[in-house]
Parts: structure tokens; sequence; C-alpha cells
């Protein structure tokens, strides 16, 4: 599989889900502006909007267009979405702005949908400082909800926040910190919990026994062509498929995804 935006053509942050109104998997993500010629500094990678594909099966996939957002910032980055009771849930960062250089405040931002095309009734959550980015939401064993995100200003680490009902947040600080990385994404698989983190080398690997403690395993995953950015998880039928994001060119990238092995106790990705 290689999903490439067919309007921008920078499609990265990729977070799949099944779409029970329209009975398909939909594919959100960061549209990069990556063919717009004479965009200073940075400024291709803000005002950015959220794209969809739609697809039978998960591998092939085609445009569908963009999420319909209620928030007035032009920059949408790293959607994160969700489906609890037949309501959908989006955690997506917003800038205030479109910026040639990585200094702008972020935020994650919750909204809501009943069709996961159009988005209502944004919320800002508080979390450990204005510059947090790149939500991950799993729901735990006891019935809570997680949240997982970058915090850039501790060196960019992830933190974590807890949650009874996906809308009231309580920030509990940092969940990994022995390198800095970026996009971390957890799911739960053959009876314990991992965590991915991008840290521009390939995918970090953790494991944990309660979502809390979590071990390093030694080295990265997609660290050679395709070097795997950014990931989401989805398990199916006992398969744990990683889509992730690779670059193309100096600007452009595309859409992969990997089946994850576990042998010998350690997640492998081909």
């Amino acid at each position: 599989m290689r999903y490439v935006d067919p309007v921008h053509e920078g499609p990265t942050d990729p977070t799949v889900v099944w779409n029970p109104r329209v009975r398909a998997w939909w594919m959100f993500y960061t549209s990069r502006r990556a063919n717009v010629p004479g965009l200073p500094g940075v400024s291709w990678v803000h005002g950015t909007p959220v794209g969809i594909a739609t697809s039978a099966d998960g591998f092939a996939w085609d445009h569908l267009g963009h999420a319909v957002i209620d928030v007035p910032e032009p920059t949408l980055w790293a959607p994160e979405v969700i489906v609890h009771e037949g309501l959908g849930h989006m955690f997506l960062t917003v800038v205030p702005g479109v910026f040639t250089d990585w200094e702008a405040d972020r935020s994650i931002v919750h909204l809501v949908s009943d069709d996961l095309r159009h988005w209502r009734e944004p919320r800002r959550l508080e979390l450990s400082s204005s510059r947090v980015l790149d939500a991950c939401v799993h729901r735990l064993e006891d019935g809570t909800w997680r949240l997982w995100y970058n915090d850039e200003p501790s060196g960019k680490q992830t933190f974590f926040a807890d949650s009874p009902d996906l809308r009231s947040w309580a920030d509990r600080g940092q969940a990994v910190g022995d390198q800095p990385g970026e996009g971390p994404n957890v799911f739960r698989w053959r009876g314990c919990y991992w965590m991915v983190v991008d840290v521009w080398d390939g995918l970090a690997v953790y494991r944990s026994d309660d979502a809390l403690t979590w071990a390093r395993q030694p080295g990265t995953i997609l660290r050679d062509d395709p070097r795997g950015h950014h990931a989401d998880v989805l398990v199916r039928d006992d398969r744990a498929l990683l889509y992730y994001f690779t670059p193309t060119g100096e600007r452009t990238s595309a859409v992969g995804v990997a089946e994850l092995r576990l042998r010998d106790g350690r997640l492998t990705a081909p």
C-alpha cells in the first residue's frame, strides 16, 4: 500500500478508524501543502487541512476530501479519531496561524461528530503547557480513557492525561522520557500495551503491563527504507497493522502500512 494525497502530495500523521455509517475504513491525516510553490520556511507545513481517504479493506485508499472542522485556526495537525457509542471524537492539534518557523503555540482540541465528516463543539484541553501536540487516545481495561501527547517545552517528551468520559481530562505528567520524540501511539495487543514513538530514526517501541510503567525495546523499527514516521496502529482480527508516513521527496510524502510481528517478546516490522 502507498497512498499519496492527490491535492497537495503531503499526507502525514495518519490515523485509521472504521466508519459505521458508511461501513468503510476512513483514514484521517495532516494534508501538508507539499506541492505549493513559493512558500517560505516551514509555512508549507502550516495552513494544513485534515484530509480523509476511504477504503473497503484498509489497504487500497481513495481520496475523499477534507474534514469540515469548526475551528477558526488555519493550521490543523495530527488528527486522532475514535468512535465511541456511535459518536466520533477527534483530538486535534491546532496552531493559531501560518508560520515560517516552529515557534508558535499549539494546543490539543477535542471535537465531536455524528458522521466523521463534520466536526463541532471544539474544546481545548488543559494540559502540561501551551505547546502540546500529537494526541493518541486509548480506552483502558477499567473503561476509563488515557491520552498521550508530545510536550515540547520538556524537550519533546511524551506526557499523558486521564479521563472518565473523553471530555474532562486530568494531566498526569511524563510517561516516557529516555529520548525526544513525537507522535506517540498506544495500542493493546497480545496481552500487553505497546507504544510506538517517532524518534526521527525509525520508531521507538515501548511495552507495558499497565499503561503506566514502560520498558524500551532496544533499537527502532522502520529505521531503513522506507523510514517510518508518526504512526498509528490498528488491531484487526489479532493483526497489528501499522500505518505510517515516509518522505518521497524534499517535501512530499506517502502513507504506507506494515504488519507488525511479535518475535521472542520483541515487536518487529518488515
